[in-house]
């Protein structure tokens, strides 16, 4: 043959067969090779390894309540329902779910950390750290005398970031707040441990703050002018212009001027 000639057609085309036969059986291999590994028991889930918090879920019970759930092996098990499995117990904030060779998965878990009870007085909510609200066993907190907040549910932040702002402004007068409001026209309401209501009224939160903040500034010089201390205090009324009435115990409704700056 000379060799500045093109190969004869029925060479190409005992090539191209070629090509394809092993291509053809390449794929079988693939194919073959999947199957025994889908099949195979040694890549059946056979444990589950929990990390993170685990403070209200051990990991004994998590895999019990979570293993019903999951469906597949080490190869064809969906790691987006594994975390949402894990994700809908009780407390679990988030998980991250990884397959472990040959047949495990290694779980990471962040809980929720409650820090205020959240609603009307008997609702089974709370508010984590983030200002998310989620429903739980109020019976597993740890801390029993947790605050609670309340308000429209998309302004949950908000409220927890009122709570922590105004928290030290009364602390400073050894008074405990125990509930904050915020209603659904957006008048803020705050109750502290003794009983006391005290009407922050409305505006944005920098404003209302600065109101909360000159009104816990001034408590102690007015009340002593009565002879009391703050904790005499029973209700309060920031919703004046250029003051606030306070109620003491013993002592009728009082109107104090801002001070002057």
């Amino acid at each position: 043959m000379n060799p500045g000639m093109p190969p004869p057609f029925d060479v190409k085309l005992m090539n191209m067969a070629a090509s394809l036969l092993f291509m053809g059986f390449f794929v079988l291999l693939v194919a073959a090779a999947a199957w025994w590994a889908v099949r195979n028991p040694v890549f059946a889930i056979a444990g589950i390894t929990v990390q993170g918090d685990t403070a209200h879920n051990n990991a004994v019970t998590l895999r019990a309540n979570v293993a019903p759930r999951l469906a597949g092996n080490f190869f064809t098990i969906n790691l987006t329902k594994a975390r949402e499995a894990f994700e809908a117990v009780p407390w679990v904030r988030k998980a991250v779910v990884r397959r472990d060779f040959p047949n495990r998965l290694r779980v990471q878990l962040q809980e929720h950390k409650a820090v205020a009870l959240w609603g009307t007085d008997g609702e089974s909510k709370l508010i984590n750290n983030f200002g998310e609200v989620f429903e739980a066993n109020v019976g597993d907190v740890e801390h029993e005398e947790l605050p609670r907040l309340a308000g429209p549910a998309d302004q949950a932040p908000q409220v927890l970031a009122m709570y922590q702002a105004v928290k030290p402004l009364f602390e400073a007068l050894d008074l405990s707040v125990d509930h904050v409001t915020l209603s659904a026209r957006g008048s803020w309401q705050v109750e502290l441990e003794t009983g006391a209501l005290v009407e922050l009224g409305r505006g944005t939160a920098d404003e209302v703050i600065a109101r909360t903040q000159r009104f816990t500034q001034s408590l102690t010089q007015v009340v002593s002018r009565y002879n009391r201390r703050p904790e005499a205090l029973q209700s309060a009324d920031l919703r004046h212009a250029d003051g606030y009435a306070i109620r003491l115990r013993g002592v009728a409704t009082t109107v104090v001027g801002e001070a002057k700056k």
